[in-house]
């Protein structure tokens, strides 16, 4: 159904964008099971790996999720052996993440696995497509105070 201005809904950049980002989760989601991961425990070792933050506090607050849910993470990346928790030498009340060699090794795993599925997007376009694309999903997450790198 067109809208009022005669745009299709399906043609519009945030429905096909909304959409993809949908369809791309869930085959991401569907590499990382095979690990006992999901995406945000992917997303809280990129952020370690970044070194941005370490406190779960303050984690939770780039993460945009409750702090509850990052100890929840935190608690199976932990028993995974990908993080180990510390306590803040300068508060002690605070407990910070870290991220260990198998952890680095379990991103890597799930680095590879999102760059295949970068391969199966990108299918048919040609290299100054893709880069293209690359280029204008950075832009448009840096607008919106998201990652870009």
């Amino acid at each position: 159904m067109e809208g009022m201005n005669g745009v299709k809904l399906t043609s519009t950049l945030a429905f096909r964008l909304g959409t993809l980002g949908a369809v791309m989760t869930e085959r991401f989601s569907a590499r990382l099971a095979a690990h006992g991961l999901k995406p945000k425990h992917v997303g809280l070792l990129a952020l370690l790996e970044s070194g941005t933050a370490t406190s779960q506090l303050d984690i939770a607050k780039l993460m945009n999720v409750a702090p509850s849910l990052v100890v929840s993470l935190a608690d199976r990346l932990e028993e995974l052996g990908a993080v180990r928790r510390e306590r803040d030498p300068m508060d002690r009340r605070r407990q910070t993440l870290a991220l260990t060699e198998e952890g680095r090794e379990l991103l890597a795993t799930c680095t590879a696995a999102a760059a295949e599925l970068d391969t199966e997007l990108t299918d048919g376009l040609s290299p100054e497509e893709t880069e293209a694309l690359r280029i204008v999903l950075g832009t448009l997450a840096r607008r919106n105070g998201l990652p870009a790198d």
